[in-house]
């Protein structure tokens, strides 16, 4: 989990930090810091592209002019819509006047990396809830001494094991906004088969009942 200072109360649940661990992204060797902080953005709002069955998923942020778009995947953003319906449900309800027009996000021009990890805190100076994104690195534990000490932070990053990480400061109208869009793209995706209950493919489904 981020140290998001002394004045943001974190959560912490299983679905606190959401890995993935079966893609990769830049791999290692080289630090390269791609990180971003958006304190006040005009949107946060998760996007597709592609056709159902083989859509990409991502994060966008939009801050005046500077568009940033993060690869995710479609269980993170179910999960990260469910915790955060959970935060919701602690705070005061929103006022007519606070309810922001729901966003849709734009076809991205490119991916800057793929997230991992997820940490969500709120902080209640500002009324904020706050979303920080890792990035995923690429990195094989066998390839390094057994001695070597992952949780020390000047060591990973010598070794090129500093991920980027994006910040981003949610107004909680934004993430209402946010998880109705999110749960909308999370059920909009194949259909399901009535007997198998798999996904049909645009091309077609073979349901192994009927065989």
């Amino acid at each position: 989990m981020f140290d998001l200072g002394r004045s943001v109360f974190e959560r912490r649940t299983r679905r606190a930090c959401i890995e993935l661990h079966r893609r990769r992204s830049r791999p290692v060797g080289t630090v390269v810091s791609n990180s971003f902080e958006f304190d006040e953005p005009d949107v946060v709002v998760p996007g597709t592209s592609g056709r159902p069955g083989q859509r990409t998923f991502f994060l966008q942020v939009i801050d005046q002019s500077r568009i940033c778009s993060f690869k995710v995947e479609k269980q993170q953003v179910a999960a990260l819509c469910e915790y955060l319906e959970g935060i919701l449900t602690e705070l005061p309800r929103l006022t007519g006047d606070q309810i922001v027009a729901t966003p849709n996000a734009l076809e991205p021009l490119g991916i800057l990396w793929v997230v991992g990890r997820i940490s969500v805190a709120y902080e209640e100076a500002t009324d904020r809830i706050i979303i920080v994104a890792d990035e995923l690195l690429e990195f094989d534990p066998d390839d390094f001494d057994p001695e070597f000490d992952f949780e020390d932070p000047e060591a990973l990053i010598a070794a090129g094991l500093d991920p980027s990480n994006a910040r981003f400061s949610m107004t909680r109208a934004q993430v209402a906004a946010f998880i109705a869009v999110g749960n909308d793209l999370v059920r909009s995706g194949r259909s399901q088969c009535r007997l198998c209950g798999h996904p049909i493919d645009p091309e077609g489904h073979a349901c192994p009942r009927l065989n």
